[in-house]
C-alpha cells in the first residue's frame, strides 16, 4: 500500500491520512480461538495460536512469519499458550488432553489426560507447574517436574470453565467459567478468596501482572478490575457483543473485537473510542498486545490471524515507513510502503 502525503502537513494530519493495513497470517483451516504471545527473548518474540483445525502454530510475534505447527492433537484447540522463554509450549484440546511442548524442536514433551474437554492452559513464571480448566470443571495445577504424580484439583465452579490463570506471583488463581462467575482462589487453600457474578457468561479473560489489572469481556462490555480485590475499576460498553479485549502494556489504550468483525481501540483513560477497523471476514474470537505493545494480534471465525499496528505508520517488523525521495526498487520486497 503507497499512501502519498506532502511532509509540510501537520503531524495529526499525516496521522488521519495513515491507514491501517494488517498483516494477514494464513496457514489455519478452521476458526482461531485463543492466542498468546511468550514474553521477550533474546530472538525476539513468539506468537503461539489456538484453532479448530487441531494444529496449533508457532510464528514469530514481530512478522507473522509460521516457524512450526505442533502435531498431535486428534480434536479441536481451544487454548494455547508459551512460557516467558518460548522455550515450552501448552495447549489444551477436545481430545480430552492437554499437551505439553518442546517450543523449540515441536517435539511433544507430556500429555496430560481429562475427563473432559480442555479449555484452558497456563504456566506459572518458572514454567514448573501447568494450569488447566474446561469442560469438567476442575482446575487442575500439574507440577511438570514430577509428571507422574496426581495434579492438585479445585473444585467449586458449576459449569464449564473458559480460562484459568495464574495471579499474584502465581499464589493465587483467577478463573471463569460458564457458570457466569469469575473467582479468586487461594493456591495453597483452594479456597474461594473473591468472586464476580455476571448477568451472562463471561466471553474472556486477560490478566495483566504489572499493576494487577483483570480485563473481563462480556456482552457489549469490556470491565477491568483489581486482580486483587476484585475491585471494579470501570467498564466500556462497545458497539458491538465482544469476545475479546487486551489492554496496552503502557495502559494508554486496549483493543477489543467481536461479531461485527471489527477491531476497536479505546483510550484507557477517557474510555474514548480512538480508532476502528474490518480486516476479517468474520468474528474476532481473541486478541492481544505483543510484549512490547508495538502491535497486536486477532484470530477469528475466518481461520486466519491479523497482526495490527498500534502506531501506524511506524517502521517495526514488515511494515516500512519510507519518506518522500527515498523510494527505491527494493522498497517492493517491503509488505507495506507508506509515505
Amino acid at each position: 500500500m503507497i499512501l502519498s502525503l506532502d511532509p509540510s502537513q501537520s503531524e495529526s494530519k499525516v496521522s488521519m491520512a495513515m491507514r491501517q493495513t494488517p498483516l494477514t497470517c494464513s496457514g489455519h483451516t478452521r476458526p482461531v480461538v485463543d492466542l498468546a504471545f511468550s514474553g521477550i527473548t533474546p530472538y525476539g518474540y513468539f506468537l503461539i495460536s489456538a484453532c479448530k483445525d487441531g494444529k496449533p502454530m508457532l510464528r514469530q510475534g514481530d512478522t507473522g512469519d509460521w516457524i512450526g505447527t505442533f502435531l498431535g492433537h486428534k480434536g479441536a484447540v481451544w487454548g494455547a499458550t508459551l512460557n516467558n522463554e518460548a522455550t515450552k509450549a501448552a495447549t489444551a484440546a477436545a481430545d480430552f488432553t492437554a499437551k505439553v511442548w518442546d517450543a523449540v524442536t515441536g517435539d511433544e514433551v507430556l500429555t496430560l489426560a481429562h475427563k473432559h474437554i480442555v479449555k484452558s492452559v497456563n504456566f506459572t513464571q518458572d514454567s514448573s507447574c501447568l494450569l488447566t480448566g474446561g469442560n469438567d470443571k476442575i482446575i487442575r495445577i500439574y507440577d511438570l517436574n514430577k509428571p507422574e504424580a496426581e495434579p492438585q484439583e479445585i473444585t467449586g465452579h458449576t459449569s464449564a470453565i473458559k480460562k484459568a490463570l495464574w495471579c499474584n506471583n502465581d499464589t493465587q488463581i483467577l478463573s471463569a467459567a460458564d457458570d457466569k462467575t469469575v473467582r479468586l482462589w487461594d493456591r495453597n487453600s483452594t479456597e474461594v478468596v473473591k468472586q464476580l457474578s455476571f448477568d451472562m457468561s463471561v466471553s474472556s479473560m486477560e490478566y495483566i501482572p504489572d499493576g494487577e489489572v483483570l480485563v473481563i469481556t462480556y456482552g457489549k462490555t469490556i470491565a477491568f478490575y483489581n486482580a486483587l480485590s476484585l475491585d471494579m475499576i470501570k467498564t466500556v460498553d462497545a458497539p458491538a457483543s465482544i469476545h475479546s479485549a487486551s489492554l496496552h502494556p503502557d495502559k494508554d489504550f486496549f483493543v477489543a473485537g467481536g461479531d461485527d468483525f471489527k477491531l476497536y481501540k479505546f483510550d484507557y483513560g477517557t474510555k474514548e473510542e480512538l480508532e476502528s477497523y474490518k480486516g476479517h471476514f468474520g468474528p474476532v474470537h481473541c486478541v492481544r498486545f505483543s510484549p512490547d505493545g508495538e502491535l497486536y494480534a486477532s484470530g477469528s471465525e475466518d481461520g486466519t490471524l491479523r497482526l495490527w499496528q498500534t502506531a501506524v505508520g511506524k517502521t517495526y517488523g514488515l511494515w516500512k515507513c519510507v519518506l518522500p525521495g527515498e523510494w527505491t526498487p527494493s522498497c517492493r520486497n517491503i509488505s507495506i510502503i507508506i509515505f
